[in-house]
């Protein structure tokens, strides 16, 4: 059996044959969608052998599974960083089993940083593409053939038609909604004001310490993506005061009633 088959049998054997459809991934201060699934399965990431653990501040590291909207979800509340020193890989590890879980649909959700003044903090972006600074990829080591291709195609890695959907149901729900790329650095520390000036030349709109390895790993699997990064401050140099953490989950906090609503008029008709 090998790590990939064997993780998604020891979370299977927790659901209690309860047959997921759609993965969400929560970032930062994000937890309150999961708090809306009903009647959740509940399973701590350190009750699931060979699953890694979350160590960082906002993210409760339980897996929950249930129904959202409709739509049967497995939900991470709570994600791992490669700064918390996980292998890439082990990403990898996690969505090759969901996909042997069933999931055909991944919704991930990030706090981020704007790298614009006119993208304020408590915005909402849509991502349309991204930029991996954070190397190596965690498709490196030999390739599951039965998971995805060698070398996967990352052209439309955040479903274009989904993503007009999702622009279409902001507008109707008169949620201001931005859409942008989305840079990865590893972290942890927050970025200086030459990077954030770097990150800009390079094309990008907010910057984050997460999320492209779920993407890369999901793409690889076959996994249609959509990803939101909720706005938690403005890059360094864009403001006086200093970056903290504090600050990310309570802007997270604030912005997520209306990424709640977003995401579950989705999964209702979507």
């Amino acid at each position: 059996m090998t790590a990939v088959s064997e993780l998604a049998f020891n979370i299977q054997s927790r659901l209690n044959g309860f047959q997921p459809e759609t993965a969400i991934i929560l970032g930062s201060g994000l937890g309150r969608l999961g708090d809306e699934i009903i009647s959740p399965i509940t399973v701590p990431y350190a009750e699931i052998p060979g699953f890694p653990l979350s160590t960082v501040s906002g993210h409760k590291g339980c897996l929950l599974a249930g129904t959202l909207e409709n739509t049967k979800v497995l939900c991470m509340q709570g994600r791992i960083h490669l700064y918390e020193g996980h292998a890439p890989q082990s990403i990898n590890t996690i969505i090759s089993a969901f996909r042997l879980l069933g999931i055909k649909k991944l919704i991930v959700t990030n706090a981020a940083g704007s790298l614009t003044p006119d993208m304020p903090a408590g915005s909402l972006m849509l991502i349309k593409d991204h930029i991996n600074l954070n190397l190596p990829n965690p498709l490196t080591g030999p390739n599951d053939d039965s998971i995805g291709p060698r070398f996967p195609d990352m052209s439309n890695a955040y479903d274009a038609a989904e993503r007009q959907k999702i622009k279409e149901l902001a507008s109707r729900l008169n949620i201001k909604l931005f859409e942008g790329v989305y840079i990865m650095a590893l972290g942890p520390c927050f970025d200086t004001a030459a990077e954030v000036r770097a990150f800009r030349i390079l094309g990008a709109d907010a910057v984050g310490m997460s999320t492209v390895p779920e993407v890369i790993c999901a793409v690889h699997a076959g996994i249609k993506v959509i990803g939101f990064s909720v706005i938690t401050n403005l890059g360094t140099g864009l403001k006086d005061s200093p970056q903290s953490h504090a600050e990310t989950l309570a802007q997270a906090d604030k912005a997520s009633a209306s990424l709640t609503l977003l995401i579950k008029t989705y999964l209702r008709e979507g």
